[in-house]
């Protein structure tokens, strides 16, 4: 069984070449900067629209089309939140693969079980099927990874405790199965207010993720009310990084919606980050 898009011809074109065209302009218009020639375990990228939030989820693929060791890694674990409330606390998907306009998107089942069975979470699709969070991540990634090799999961649970939970089952069964893995967080920032008070609530959360200060950051987000809709998955990135010897995240590119509707008084937040 396969997954099938649920926001192709919404969030982005469901047309291959026009996708791939996108895609491929926001890729060109990022900076690659130098970041993504060196080891990057875990990232953050936005899913909003692509009309949106592309040209800032550039910046994490482009970095991980740069990477020096992209061709050792095995499985790239995609973490998106769940914004329907449909499944369970924390989902993860079993199916054979997740189909893009491009192609299919293998599943690494093996490790998705056993992430599942030494978390004591659950195999479950119902969470997945409407969600948008992992799915927009997709295309971005097969532009910059030929045939990726994936695990999907989706958060309801977000609190620390489940972070530390689902950030320890995934590390455990990749020493457990000898896979070399690279965390992929999917989040926007703060939603619907003024751009001058999105970044007010953001940067010091952000602050608090390039010093890997994971408690710090949910201080951070409970105390400012910061409405990033993957603090989980970010955690999750942020705590698997720093478990595998990361010293510090990076901050790419951080921008919002203003920029491209031109209403700068309620906007949407996208940032891009890696720790490595």
């Amino acid at each position: 069984m396969d997954r099938k898009p649920a926001v192709a011809d919404s969030f982005y074109p469901s047309s291959p070449k026009r996708l791939r065209q996108m895609i491929e302009t926001f890729m060109d218009q990022a900076e690659p900067g130098k970041a993504g020639k060196d080891s990057i375990l875990s990232c953050v990228a936005p899913h909003a629209g692509y009309f949106y939030s592309g040209s800032v989820a550039a910046y994490t693929y482009n970095a991980i089309k740069g990477m020096k060791a992209l061709r050792n890694i095995d499985t790239f674990v995609v973490i998106g939140p769940n914004h329907t409330g449909r499944g369970y606390p924390v989902s993860i998907s079993d199916v054979d693969s997740w189909i893009t306009p491009f192609a299919k998107v293998a599943n690494d089942k093996e490790l998705a079980e056993a992430i599942a069975r030494l978390g004591k979470m659950a195999i479950d699709e119902e969470a997945h099927m409407p969600e948008h969070s992992v799915e927009v991540q997709l295309p971005f990634l097969q532009c910059a990874v030929e045939r990726p090799r994936c695990v999907f999961i989706c958060m309801g649970d977000q609190s620390y405790e489940s972070a530390v939970a689902l950030e320890s089952a995934i590390s455990e069964a990749e020493t457990m199965l000898k896979r070399q893995i690279l965390v992929v967080a999917s989040s926007d920032f703060n939603h619907y207010e003024s751009s001058e008070v999105a970044e007010r609530k953001d940067m010091p959360a952000i602050n608090a993720l390039e010093k890997l200060d994971v408690p710090e950051f949910y201080r951070i987000i409970e105390k400012s009310d910061d409405s990033a809709c993957g603090y989980g998955p970010i955690s999750v990135a942020a705590l698997y990084a720093k478990g595998h010897g990361a010293k510090k995240g990076k901050l790419l590119r951080y921008a919002t919606s203003g920029l491209v509707t031109g209403d700068y008084k309620s906007v949407v937040a996208y940032a891009s980050i890696l720790f490595g």
